[in-house]
């Protein structure tokens, strides 16, 4: 299955239907996934609910050593975007764990106080990939402009001139410049935003396939060239012009109707007050981090045995049309399982990284970005992206976003590298300890990071003082 999957989500080798539905699915937030499941189950005769007492593949874990106490609201608000689970019910010693690495964990009485979840805009997506991205101030000044620009769709309607008068007085930057930055952002994630052009847009998401991909040099002359052309011209009006064989052409197009027109409505559709459902739960056992899919993560639906009996026995056409629809319910249960291994996967891998970070809290996370879990799990960049999105798991100290596990970093004195969470953090227990009569100014508390081996500017400082709310010190100064 790791070599199926990695050949469907990471190398994206040919974007068949049931390709796409894969990366739909992987996308998808749990409560997304609930209800295409449900509109699965209900426009398809060939798939049903599990047994929900259909008891799984049960495999013994030891309850988890004991940790920060999830009540504590302190820890929870050291995690960053967590949320407390106060009384929350870990397992105890010799209670079941279904599925070990490989399993999932029943988590359906989870308190309903793990919260409501916030709409994850594309702007939102946008800037999280830029701020873990190494640039420097200016660069990313401009990035905010741009990602500013972008309309829902995901496009750069405004003339690059426009970005360069926003960008006055504070920056005086030239068009070539902006552009070499909009070039970095059309990397990000979702595949197709930044275009300018429908044909732009396909074009790269035509570049994030590999070159074996059938149709491709075609595909991409085509949205270069004559693509508001072809719904005049046709097939064979295109073969003609660019004298090419008109199957060849066909392939070409039908590569292009596999590909996303309008790459920024993937985000921003989730409800403001859907629940946050966790998608992984993790724990500690024996000192060693460990994870499983939490009970509604995994496929819930199956294939009806007795219509699909039925198939040998029925007439002709509703042979025909059951067949399809077996073939639908089999690539949707693959999908499945393909979105729970790449998750735990990629869990598994923060774990591994970020074990202080559970252990310690937001003072511990180290910098790490979506390029070193790719390369570590051998898969594309994008397909991380897409792991993560609206995805939460449940520690002991709260349920997090997944991208909590992810921060930028700049280079300490030491020749290690500290994230700027990490510095957040430590920028706020100075502040929380400081004489209310003489509070810390943004240089003071510069020059105390400095003397911890963290070299940061005063106005870095005042930046990450303002993400956190934090009022200035002539603002702090309280006569108790």
């Amino acid at each position: 299955m790791k070599a199926r999957l990695q050949t469907s989500l990471g190398q994206q080798l040919v974007m068949t239907p049931q390709l796409r539905q894969a990366i739909r699915l992987l996308q998808m937030s749990s409560t997304e996934l609930e209800l295409e499941l449900a509109g699965a189950v209900e426009s398809n005769p060939l798939l049903e609910w599990a047994d929900e007492a259909a008891p799984g593949e049960p495999g013994p874990e030891p309850g988890p050593e004991p940790g920060p106490d999830p009540g504590d609201a302190s820890a929870a608000a050291d995690a960053g975007d967590g949320h407390a689970d106060a009384g929350m019910d870990w397992p105890g010693e010799g209670e079941q764990w279904s599925g070990g690495q490989g399993g999932s964990f029943d988590d359906d009485d989870s308190d309903a106080r793990d919260c409501v979840a916030g709409a994850d805009t594309l702007a939102d997506h946008l800037l999280w990939q830029l701020h873990l991205s190494h640039l420097s101030a200016r660069d990313r000044a401009i990035g905010v402009a741009l990602v500013d620009a972008l309309d829902e769709d995901g496009y750069l309607r405004e003339p690059l001139l426009s970005i360069a008068q926003t960008l006055r007085p504070d920056i005086a930057a030239g068009e070539d410049e902006i552009l070499t930055m909009l070039h970095r952002i059309q990397r990000f994630d979702p595949p197709g935003v930044g275009a300018r052009t429908l044909g732009e847009c396909l074009g790269l998401q035509l570049d994030a396939l590999p070159a074996a991909t059938p149709g491709l040099d075609l595909a991409r002359q085509i949205a270069a060239g004559p693509l508001e052309r072809l719904p005049r011209a046709g097939i064979p009006g295109i073969a003609a012009e660019l004298r090419q064989p008109a199957e060849a052409v066909e392939q070409a197009v039908q590569l292009l109707r596999t590909l996303d027109p309008r790459p920024g409505r993937q985000l921003g559709d989730v409800s403001a007050d859907a629940y946050v459902v966790p998608d992984c739960v993790v724990w500690r056992q024996r000192g060693v981090w460990k994870a499983a899919l939490a009970g509604h993560a995994g496929p819930r639906v199956v294939i009806h045995r007795g219509y699909e009996q039925l198939i040998r026995r029925c007439g002709d056409a509703d042979a025909s049309y059951l067949r399809g629809q077996l073939q639908e319910a089999r690539w949707l249960l693959k999908g499945l399982e393909a979105r729970g291994e790449t998750l735990l996967r990629v869990v598994n891998s923060l774990l591994r990284h970020q074990a202080g970070f559970l252990e310690f809290g937001a003072q511990a996370l180290r910098p790490l970005t979506l390029r070193e879990i790719a390369a570590e799990l051998e898969l594309h960049e994008s397909t991380i992206s897409r792991a993560i999105a609206g995805k939460h798991v449940r520690t002991p100290r709260g349920t997090l976003p997944l991208r909590a596990f992810f921060a930028s970093g700049i280079d300490t004195d030491g020749g290690g590298e500290a994230s700027s969470t990490a510095i957040q953090s430590m920028i706020r227990r100075l502040i929380e300890a400081e004489n209310p009569r003489k509070p810390l100014s943004d240089a003071k508390l510069a020059d105390m990071l400095k003397g911890s081996g963290i070299p940061v500017a005063r106005r870095t400082v005042a930046k990450y003082r303002e993400a956190m709310n934090i009022s200035a010190s002539h603002e702090r100064v309280r006569l108790v």
